[in-house]
C-alpha cells in the first residue's frame, strides 16, 4: 500500500448545508479512482478541499504523507503560510469543468506560463517541453490558436497538458466530459488512459458512468456529501439519481 492522497474524516459545511461529511479513503500510486455521483452529492467541493480553494470543517487530508494546510507541532496546529499552500497546490494538477484557460494565451502559452512564471522552464525548455505535450495529445498544430479557436475537446486536453506542466504528484479531473461531444470524450479517454498506462495517479470526477468505467480501476460513489459505496470499477452500476443528473457545475 502507498497512498498518494489520503483523506481522513473531511467534512465541509455551508451554513446548515454539510457538503461533504465526514469523508476518508486514500487513492494508491498510480491508481485512477472515479469519483462519482449525481451534481449536488459533494465530489466538487471535495475536489475544492483536496485542491484548498476552500478550507475544511474538519479531518484532515494527506498528500504523500504530508499534511495540506496546516503544520502539525504534535500539540496543535498551524495554518500554513500562502507560499507554502502554494507549493503544495502545484503538487495536485488540477484540471476544472470549465477549463479556465487564459483566453488571450495560444495553447502553447498557456502551458509555458505557469513553469516560466516560476522559474522551472528556461524560455527554450519552456517551448521544448510544452510541444512535447502537444505533441502528446495530438494538438502540435493547434500550439498557436487561441481558447475560442480550439473545440471544448482540444481545450480539454490543452487544460490537461497545462496541468502536467508541473510534474504534479497526481492528477485531478473535474468533470472532464461535461457538454463535450462523442467525438471529444473518446479524445479524452485516450489521453486518461494513456496516463494511466504511463501510471499518473489520476482522481476523475464524473457523474457520467460510463465514462468512469471507460478510464479508472476504482470508484467511490458519493451521496449527499457522503461516500456511500466503493470498489471495483466492475462493480459500479448507473442509479436513476445517475441517469437523472444534468451536466452541471456543482457548488
Amino acid at each position: 500500500m502507498n497512498p498518494v492522497l489520503e483523506l481522513h474524516h473531511v467534512s465541509k459545511h455551508f451554513g446548515d448545508i454539510r457538503a461533504v461529511d465526514d469523508v476518508s479513503f486514500s487513492v494508491e500510486r498510480g491508481e485512477v479512482v472515479a469519483l462519482v455521483g449525481p451534481s449536488g452529492s459533494g465530489k466538487s467541493t471535495l475536489v475544492r478541499c483536496i485542491q484548498q480553494l476552500e478550507a475544511i470543517d474538519g479531518g484532515s487530508i494527506f498528500l504523500d504523507g504530508e499534511l495540506l494546510g496546516y503544520r502539525d507541532h504534535g500539540d496543535r496546529l498551524t495554518p500554513l503560510r500562502p507560499r507554502e499552500v502554494a507549493r503544495q497546490r502545484r503538487a495536485v494538477g488540477m484540471v476544472f469543468q470549465q477549463f479556465h484557460l487564459f483566453p488571450h494565451r495560444t495553447a502553447l502559452q498557456n502551458i509555458t506560463e505557469a513553469p516560466r512564471r516560476l522559474g522551472l522552464w528556461s524560455r527554450e525548455e519552456a517551448a521544448e517541453k510544452a510541444f512535447e505535450l502537444l505533441d502528446k495529445f495530438g494538438l502540435r498544430d493547434r500550439s498557436g490558436n487561441y481558447p475560442s479557436e480550439l473545440s471544448g475537446g482540444q481545450q480539454q486536453r490543452v487544460a490537461i497538458a497545462r496541468a502536467l506542466a508541473l510534474s504534479p504528484t497526481m492528477l485531478m479531473l473535474d468533470e472532464p466530459t461535461s457538454a463535450l461531444d462523442p467525438a471529444s470524450v473518446a479524445g479524452v479517454v485516450r489521453v486518461v488512459r494513456e496516463l494511466a498506462d504511463e501510471g499518473t495517479t489520476m482522481l476523475v470526477v464524473t457523474h457520467q458512468i460510463d465514462f468512469a468505467q471507460r478510464v479508472a480501476s476504482r470508484f467511490i460513489r458519493m451521496g449527499e456529501g457522503r461516500l456511500v459505496a466503493q470498489g471495483p470499477i466492475a462493480e459500479l452500476e448507473e442509479t436513476e439519481a445517475d441517469r437523472a443528473a444534468p451536466a452541471e457545475v456543482e457548488a
